[in-house]
């Protein structure tokens, strides 16, 4: 308990540290421009200077991703306000006791103005200008440059980012907790690159001031040393303008390491690997490069006045390393075909079984042999982590843990295509690319790409099979972009919600059976077989399920068929108490916590006319089916279009007939009763079935 007490207030003390060390760093900064430095203090203070710049650029050559170091904007900022209060307090000193000699400044501008430039201020100027346009024109100006193209293009692509993400987390490849996270990575990107954008702007500034400051110091030195100290001009020239050079490289060189680790950070891509792994495995990965630049080197080699020792030298590393690594990937692929191989079996005819009676699989999957990797255990197949998450995500919305998929290859498909049966008739199929990414057209898209036309096979939209390297720029222009296993997965997700009715077996009302028993055997008890057999439940909850209704509220499902103990009530009429019983959740499926709920209505005299064969147990007659289902197609349509939910609200008496109708001929459409409705919901018909055009 003590030792608990301990961590906590060292925790709580080490915190309230961090929050005031970049309040106390500001006031450090401005009072160094202000009260006077002695040479000791600005030794310590330039050294500082030099090794957190170091540390800057270390720290942006090991991130892995720009967002590693998020925080470098405000680093930026720092170091160059930094480095302008250590021009300040070093010029003050140079021009008050810059006349006393070389070391008035301290020890490490005198080592910048004598040992770096050899005492001569000529070459010092020389170097201090070189040092400065590399910084102001190549570093900074390229570094801005590709901020404000990343910020620029990582703003236009936000839209698509976060529509696939919507996608990953529709069809349950990812829970909410990870589609939060990825949203809040998206947002700190583009935050992160227009900081980097603005921050640059301090860098080209710094290199500015640093040649204002320099031809201040220069002028001022002059000046100071020939009237009030009564120097020689030589004198005072030697003496002031290499304490200037001196302090002039002190502040320039950690300005150029910072710009270097700007520009490192900005121009990287987003892998799983930082700055020098990129480069070696990237740069020394292809051994006929090697070979052909040792090629080259060796020609200009053997060029007589060239210096021969140096080329040669060179073209015999490139060669043997190239010859190094061409053995070390033979050696990988022999080693990995090796592993590959099967080891021969010895054949033996085996007599017939009952192991060779395979019962239908529930559900199943077929794929052509393209396609195997994305669902091989050994290669790591993206595609069955997808179908687990699918799976989970069907179980948590819909109330049931859906069968396994049953997944074999068919050399009959065609490579790229897949097929998906249930119960051992297809159900869906489709062919996909492993290699390429699918950009669908949500109907948004302000610019067309190029890529292989196909449809989503989930919803039919159209869509482009598309490289990876375009998109970025499919997102860019708002398209949804997703990987074939996401493909997959959705499909089958789309799948299961249309035919969760069928999914429901035996087996599965049993299990979901024991456990509600576990929470509520007394309930469970009650109702079957009192009230329903098992039989007639697993036929309920179907019904709930093809008109896709969640099960997941078991216990109000038995409460409600609780009610009915002793009584003769047939399976319709026990559907449409307990959906009545569901009402809320049905609502709140399709409209969200929205109060007033924009539904579709029936015209008075259509809805009079239907209750008159519901009554006399009559069909309805053809012209007005073949009408109804016209105008109830067009008010989906105009519905979805919208935004809003297809929802038509009839009568309770009604909704049996016009569910069993519409929605075998209106696709999407969604019939609801007036007594589902819950009391403190508000209905606001917008359309209205029957009205003559």
């Amino acid at each position: 308990m003590r030792a608990n007490l301990t961590n906590r207030l060292q925790a709580l003390q080490m915190s309230q540290v961090q929050v005031l060390v970049g309040p106390i760093l500001i006031l450090l900064i401005l009072a160094m421009m202000v009260l006077p430095l002695p040479p000791l203090v600005l030794d310590f203070l330039f050294t500082f200077n030099i090794a957190l710049s170091l540390m800057v650029l270390l720290v942006s050559m090991f991130s892995e991703k720009p967002l590693e170091f998020a925080a470098f904007p405000a680093v930026l900022l720092f170091a160059t306000l930094l480095r302008l209060s250590l021009n300040v307090a070093s010029t003050r000193v140079v021009l008050l006791e810059g006349h006393q000699g070389g070391d008035a400044a301290g020890k490490v501008i005198e080592a910048f103005g004598q040992f770096l430039v050899g005492g001569n201020f000529a070459v010092g100027l020389v170097v201090f200008l070189i040092l400065v346009i590399i910084n102001f024109m190549v570093i900074t100006k390229g570094a801005g440059r590709i901020a404000e193209v990343g910020a620029r293009f990582t703003l236009d692509a936000m839209p698509g980012k976060q529509m696939a993400i919507d996608a990953d987390l529709n069809a349950g490849l990812i829970g909410e907790e990870e589609a939060r996270r990825r949203r809040q990575e998206v947002a700190q990107e583009a935050e992160f690159y227009g900081s980097m954008d603005g921050a640059s702007k301090f860098v080209r500034g710094d290199a500015v001031a640093g040649m204002v400051i320099m031809v201040v110091n220069i002028i001022g030195g002059l000046m100071i040393g020939v009237l009030q100290h009564s120097m020689s001009m030589g004198d005072a020239a030697h003496t002031y303008v290499l304490l200037t050079i001196g302090d002039g490289l002190v502040a320039q060189i950690p300005a150029l390491i910072i710009s270097t680790a700007a520009g490192v950070t900005v121009s990287r891509v987003n892998t799983e690997q930082d700055v020098g792994e990129q480069l070696v495995k990237q740069l020394f990965v292809n051994p006929k490069v090697l070979y052909l630049v040792a090629g080259v080197i060796g020609l200009l080699g053997l060029i007589p006045g060239m210096p021969n020792f140096i080329f040669l030298l060179f073209t015999a590393l490139l060669g043997g390393g190239a010859w190094l690594l061409h053995r070390h990937q033979q050696q990988h692929r022999a080693t990995a075909a090796a592993e590959q191989t099967p080891e021969p079996a010895a054949y033996s005819a085996p007599e017939a079984s009952w192991q060779d009676v395979q019962l239908v699989d529930t559900l199943g999957m077929e794929v052509g042999h393209r396609l195997i990797p994305l669902v091989d255990d050994q290669q790591q197949g993206e595609l069955l982590t997808r179908i687990k998450s699918v799976r989970k995500k069907f179980a948590q919305e819909v109330g049931f843990l859906p069968p396994v998929v049953h997944i074999r290859d068919n050399l009959e498909l065609k490579p790229n295509a897949y097929r998906l049966s249930m119960k051992g008739s297809e159900v869906g199929q489709a062919e996909i690319h492993p290699d390429k990414w699918l950009a669908i057209n949500p109907g948004q898209v302000s610019q067309e790409i190029q890529g292989i036309a196909t449809t989503d096979p989930a919803f039919g939209l159209p869509a482009l099979w598309i490289e990876p390297d375009q998109r970025e720029h499919a997102q860019i222009y708002g398209y949804t972009v997703v990987d074939a296993s996401t493909v997959v997965a959705t499909h089958l997700n789309h799948l299961l919600q249309q035919h969760a009715g069928d999914l429901l077996g035996r087996d599965e009302v049993q299990k979901l059976i024991a456990k509600l028993g576990e929470e509520n055997q007394a309930l469970v008890d009650d109702v079957i077989p009192k009230c329903v057999s098992v039989t007639q439940l697993q036929r309920i909850l179907q019904q709930l399920l093809d008109e896709e209704v969640s099960i997941r509220d078991l216990r109000t499902i038995f409460d409600k068929l609780a009610e009915f103990e002793g009584q003769q009530v047939d399976v319709a009429n026990l559907v449409a108490e307990v959906r009545i019983a569901l009402g809320r959740t049905i609502v709140q499926h399709w409209f969200g916590g929205t109060r007033e709920l924009e539904v579709i209505g029936l015209e008075a005299s259509l809805e009079q006319m239907l209750m008159q064969a519901v009554q006399q147990n009559s069909a309805v007659e053809p012209g007005l089916a073949a009408m109804l289902q016209q105008q109830a197609q067009q008010a989906v349509q105009q519905a979805q279009a919208r935004g809003q939910a297809p929802v038509v609200v009839v009568p309770a008496a009604l909704r049996p007939l016009i569910a069993h109708f519409l929605r075998r001929q209106v696709d999407d459409i969604v019939v609801l009763s007036q007594a589902e409705i819950p009391y403190d919901k508000l209905l606001k018909v917008v359309q209205v079935l029957g009205e003559s055009s």
